[in-house]
């Protein structure tokens, strides 16, 4: 019993004195940790409070940023969709007076080709009667000079004096009925 009353007393003693050493390894160990958990959390948490704001701005900056760009993408987007549309429909224009234009130059060239066409065939009738009258005219005086050059023989070979007295007269006598 003599031992035993030794360790009540020095557990009594330890106890009276307030602080003392404890040799047990896992009652010192979890003690150990609660003083250092303290610490960490009454020191510690300013820091990671304001690690953790700091990050927490970061983030809800970068979320801001990220709706901006997208905003910005959006409106973007939309103001090329606008061109784009805008684009087409002046294509579309472009398009519709190249083919009316087309179109009237072809209705042109058409009218032009036909007034050219016509115009030719008025200038070869033109030319065809005219070289017909010249043809006809020459023709007429060759006829004619023929027959004179034949009256002419005729004359010489058929006319004598008196024949030719008998013309002189009645020539004078038609000339003189009508002056």
């Amino acid at each position: 019993m003599g031992m035993a009353w030794l360790a009540v007393a020095a557990e009594v003693a330890e106890h009276e004195a307030g602080f003392g050493l404890n040799f047990d390894i896992l009652e010192t160990n979890l003690i150990n940790i609660a003083i250092i958990v303290g610490v960490l959390v009454y020191f510690g948490r300013g820091i990671v409070s304001k690690t953790l704001g700091d990050r927490r701005a970061s983030i809800e900056s970068a979320i801001r940023d990220a709706d901006k760009r997208k905003q910005d993408a959006a409106a973007a987007l939309a103001d090329q969709q606008q061109k784009l549309a805008q684009a087409q429909g002046e294509a579309t224009r472009i398009r519709a007076a190249a083919e009316e234009s087309a179109k009237a130059a072809r209705a042109g060239i058409l009218a032009q080709s036909e007034q050219d066409i016509e115009r030719l065939k008025a200038s070869a009738a033109q030319d065809l009667n005219s070289q017909q009258e010249r043809v006809i005219s020459e023709l007429r005086q060759r006829v004619a000079q023929m027959a004179l050059d034949q009256v002419e023989s005729q004359l010489r070979s058929n006319l004598n004096d008196g024949a030719q007295q008998q013309l002189i007269d009645r020539s004078i006598a038609m000339l003189g009925g009508q002056g």
